[in-house]
């Protein structure tokens, strides 16, 4: 296991310029669901996909900006229900099983044979989980803020841990729910953003999704906190996320991405860390890369959990040049 802390005065390089899709996709991958899918960069390049956190969040243009557009074909995608994809917020048919049959859907459809991934927070769990059922399918990997979605982990964010660092935000995301429910605050806000009256489903969905966004990044960002307040994106983020926490995130069995790492062994892979990641432990990170010694970890000291942060665009950029020369 190759552990490396980048030197927070080290020049850091930015994001690659910004830059427009050359082809859009809605894909039909159940009676239900259809997604969106996007190809940005060379036609004719590396395949990437990109794996947006959330679950819940969607894809935003800024994920198009972490890979050289002159060398890699750069997919991006909204995961069931939320983003562009539609219907907006639904939890029927979504499952990570599911995300992960409609990831082989758009490789098979794309005419990809491998590709690399880059997956930040869920999005990270998601590219474990499919790199683990098709490693054959990948090239490389770069993860970032690692969530594998044990009980420990939803433990830290959304009942204790956290609230002992961001006692004031956590005081309102805690008070909306009754003190009686309080011992298991992701079902009682499960039961409310699944509930029939529409009213309490927004505004669960608004408190839960403001909570997260005031802790993504090591400084404060009251326009995040805002947008995450949105009611089209708060109630899919809110709404997909209880779903999958409530179930486990639909796993056979606890911890059971590092449990099965040795899977990942053929696979070049570098891990990102914030230092001071509130909503995903670096001590998570430090488990995976001992689960799979082969990959490169890398921890920002001076860094937060989002994908924006200075030091985590960095080391992001920095990974997709190295893979690009392998």
């Amino acid at each position: 296991m190759a552990i490396a802390d980048q030197g927070a005065a080290a020049p850091r390089r930015g994001l690659f310029p910004a830059l427009e899709p050359y082809r859009t996709h809605r894909i039909r991958v159940s009676d239900l669901h259809e997604i969106h899918v996007e190809e940005c960069g060379n036609p004719d390049g590396e395949p990437v996909l990109m794996v947006h956190g959330g679950p819940g969040a969607g894809a935003g243009p800024n994920m198009r900006r972490y890979h050289d557009p002159d060398h890699y074909r750069i997919v991006l995608f909204d995961q069931r229900g939320c983003g562009r994809s539609t219907p907006n917020a639904e939890l029927a048919e979504n499952t990570t099983w599911d995300l992960v049959a409609d990831m082989e859907a758009i490789r098979a459809r794309l005419g990809i044979e491998r590709w690399q991934l880059l997956g930040g927070s869920w999005g990270s769990c998601l590219a474990l989980a499919y790199a683990e059922t098709h490693p054959e399918r990948v090239s490389g990997l770069v993860l970032r803020g690692i969530f594998t979605l044990r009980r420990e982990e939803l433990l830290w964010f959304y009942q204790e841990g956290a609230s002992f660092l961001l006692p004031e935000a956590f005081a309102t995301f805690r008070d909306f729910i009754p003190a009686e429910e309080r011992h298991d605050l992701i079902g009682a806000y499960h039961r409310r953003l699944t509930g029939e009256d529409p009213e309490v489903r927004l505004a669960a969905a608004r408190v839960w999704s403001m909570w997260e966004g005031s802790a993504l990044s090591l400084l404060p960002d009251p326009a995040r906190v805002a947008a995450f307040g949105a009611p089209h994106y708060a109630l899919a983020f809110a709404r997909i996320e209880s779903h999958y926490f409530v179930n486990a995130g639909f796993f056979e069995r606890e911890g059971q991405l590092i449990a099965d790492a040795a899977r990942l062994k053929p696979i070049p892979g570098v891990i990102v860390h914030g230092r001071y990641d509130l909503c995903t432990p670096v001590k998570t990170a430090y488990d995976l890369a001992r689960a799979w010694p082969e990959a490169e970890l890398r921890i920002v000291p001076d860094a937060g959990h989002a994908m924006s942060e200075p030091g985590i665009v960095a080391e992001l950029v920095a990974a997709t040049e190295r893979l690009k020369r392998r």
